[in-house]
């Protein structure tokens, strides 16, 4: 009999599963539900954007592009990034546009991490990161960000997590799940720390364009930076574009050539509509990409409002569209608390833990949803917690 114990290597078969998508098979079973749960925009791509992909189909432009995308798009990445963030980088082999960001992060963790090396990833921290580089054969180390600070790397936290064995640093600001942002001079006290070693630093800034009330700072524009970061970044966020599957990474041509090889022989290139859909969001798109912000940011001001009315310890965000509140008052862990809300109230948001074990006693909201559906789901968590 075929043992299928035995297939899977020990770094895939140990894999946990997602913890943001845990609950929604449970979801599926209450119709009248609320999910807070899932990071995606409740925008739809605009209209001028979809149309350019449509346009691109009826004119037959349906075949391979170049391996590291168009160059016409590759040249608006260069263009937009140059503008936004002052740093530039040349389209002809330091941008490669891929199959969303996460493509672009797989890509790196495996250009570049081999058995026996070490990624910092300050926590909370997006679901990805450790694993895809465990299967590198690399070593995660945590490294635990506080309320106190804003949810930021603090260069003493960064300095004491280095050993010889550390390869890489990622950063993600805004940060999924807290909210959390680094500033310019946040991050030039981290490059001070970084300008001395090796370092590699994958800079995850997909929520760049969603920060309220502040210029984005990229760390890759810092002095002594540029040479040792890869940019990663994407269309989903900015311009409600998740389903294209259209994302982007930028760095010195002396690095970008190892994820560009990885992604010649397991991707081949992005898809040609989604690259023409692409072109038009930057030539085109940035005004829908304003709007949605302000509006997300009446959402976020409404809803840490209506959490710190119901007692909840909550760090006001300042980026992307989520927010982290402390929910120890109201439950054992976030898992208990996210368990027994979708339970009794139907509300479905994401446990702490799921983003690493600093997270253990928060949850994350996303309001990637409309003010009536945050309102709705803030009546019913009032509701249980008046309960508690």
């Amino acid at each position: 009999m075929f043992n299928y114990f035995r297939v899977a290597p020990p770094a895939v078969a140990g894999m946990k599963p997602s913890g943001i998508r845990k609950y929604f098979g449970i979801m599926e079973t209450l119709p009248d539900a609320i999910s807070l749960g899932v990071g995606e925009p409740d925008f739809i791509t605009p209209d001028h954007i979809m149309q350019a992909g449509i346009d691109s189909l009826k004119a037959g432009k349906t075949q391979y592009t170049a391996n590291t995308g168009l160059i016409s798009l590759r040249r608006e990445i260069g263009k937009y990034i140059e503008k936004s963030f002052e740093v530039s980088y040349d389209p002809a082999d330091e941008v490669m546009v891929t199959v969303g960001g996460s493509e672009a992060i797989d890509l790196c963790l495996r250009a570049f991490l081999s058995i026996g090396d070490e990624i910092l990833v300050p926590e909370p921290a997006f679901v990805c990161y450790s694993p895809l580089a465990e299967m590198t054969g690399a070593k995660a180390v945590p490294i635990v960000t506080k309320k106190e600070d804003s949810f930021k790397l603090t260069p003493e936290a960064l300095k004491a997590a280095i050993t010889p064995k550390t390869k890489m640093l990622i950063l993600s600001y805004p940060n999924n799940p807290t909210g959390g942002v680094m500033k310019k001079h946040d991050l030039e006290a981290i490059a001070e720390v970084l300008r001395s070693t090796d370092i590699i630093v994958i800079s995850d800034e997909i929520y760049a364009e969603l920060s309220y009330g502040f210029k984005h700072t990229s760390i890759a524009s810092l002095p002594g930076m540029r040479e040792r970061t890869i940019l990663v970044s994407g269309f989903s966020k900015a311009f409600a574009m998740t389903g294209w599957r259209l994302g982007y990474c930028c760095g010195p041509r002396e690095l970008m050539r190892y994820p560009i090889q990885i992604h010649q022989y397991a991707i081949m290139c992005a898809s040609s509509p989604a690259q023409y859909a692409g072109i038009e969001a930057l030539q085109n798109g940035l005004g829908d990409t304003a709007r949605m912000r302000d509006e997300y940011n009446v959402r976020r001001e409404y809803l840490y409002k209506a959490l710190i009315d119901m007692g909840f310890d909550c760090f006001e965000p300042e980026g992307a569209f989520y927010i982290f509140p402390d929910v120890s008052r109201y439950a054992k862990d976030g898992g208990d608390f996210v368990e027994t809300l979708l339970k009794e109230q139907h509300v479905a948001v994401v446990p702490g833990e799921a983003f690493g074990m600093s997270g253990l006693n928060h949850v994350r909201i996303s309001y990637a949803y409309s003010l009536e559906t945050l309102k709705k789901a803030m009546d019913r968590i009032s509701k249980f917690i008046a309960t508690r």
